[in-house]
């Protein structure tokens, strides 16, 4: 009767694992990292070539109107036909919402809603970093890149004001004020796309939710401006029906607080009373943070 063959024995492989003996960030160091890495990715950087195709064309998008805004400029200057641009600086963003409101409805899930999906949150709040640094990361760097797609323009506009011999100094603080309102746009639509977005790990809905609530808020509020100011002669009312878009609340700061032309059917009140757009602005800001951070108090990890 044959004998069972014995089993073999076991045998040890060395395959090199190492302790980690680097720099270990502090909470600070992980919160901003986590910040570059989201700003990257709203632009589509280090991740597939499709990835890129709706942040840079939009980028694209917003771009092109601004050169060609310049030469123009820089051409109708020459030839003596005009002494200021041919569009003010504050009025671009109203001008380029839509490539606005897309590149926000493409960008917040894109920072939000697949660390939902896949379940990689538990890793970012493994240690050091706390669920406050996880909000205020995604919100910085979605505020940045929104500053930056409005930002852009801005300054393509700028040289070419100052190649068409405009004043200096008076395109420079038209400048700074429609940079400002940058501030103001990115810091309200980032708020409202993260929100929106936070509240679903299905970055196809995140998308639709976000573009139906921007343009159909724009949509709504212009038609009453434009019906209550213009049919039923009430501009007072249809000024302040502004402050239920989030485009015309801040085109509202930009006109009570700078005295520019207004892109809305009516402008805000004048005096005091127009304190309220900076106001609700401001309050749109605070709640719109709160909210996320109430949000991922609540996320299951």
């Amino acid at each position: 009767m044959t004998q069972p063959e014995a089993s073999p024995a076991g045998v040890i492989h060395n395959i090199g694992y190492r302790a980690y003996d680097g720099e270990r960030l502090p909470r600070r160091g992980v919160a901003l990292a986590l910040y570059s890495h989201t700003l990257r990715g709203v632009f589509g950087l280090g991740r597939a070539a499709r990835s890129k195709v709706v942040p840079f064309g939009m980028v694209a998008v917003m771009l092109v109107p601004a050169i060609v805004l310049a030469v123009v400029s820089v051409v109708m200057a020459g030839q003596g036909m005009i002494a200021e641009p041919v569009l003010p600086y504050t009025r671009y963003a109203m001008v380029t919402q839509a490539a606005v409101a897309i590149f926000v409805a493409v960008a917040a899930p894109q920072a939000v809603s697949l660390d939902l999906r896949f379940h990689t949150l538990p890793l970012y709040l493994s240690r050091p970093l706390e669920r406050v640094d996880y909000v205020r990361a995604k919100l910085a760097a979605l505020a940045t890149a929104v500053f930056l797609l409005l930002a852009a323009p801005l300054l393509v506009m700028y040289l070419g004001a100052l190649a068409a011999g405009f004043d200096a100094g008076t395109q420079t603080v038209e400048l700074l004020q429609a940079l400002a309102g940058a501030v103001l746009f990115a810091a309200v639509l980032s708020g409202i796309g993260l929100v929106i977005a936070s509240l679903t790990a299905r970055r196809g809905f995140g998308v639709a939710a976000i573009m139906t609530v921007l343009a159909l808020s724009y949509a709504v509020v212009t038609s009453m401006q434009a019906l209550v100011g213009f049919e039923a002669g009430d501009m007072t009312t249809a000024g302040w029906i502004g402050l239920f878009s989030p485009m015309t609340l801040v085109d509202g700061v930009q006109v009570w607080a700078f005295g520019v032309e207004t892109s809305s059917p009516a402008g805000p009140p004048e005096g005091a009373a127009g304190a309220a757009f900076p106001v609700v602005t401001l309050g749109v800001v605070v709640l719109t943070y709160l909210a996320l951070s109430a949000r991922y108090r609540k996320v299951r990890l």
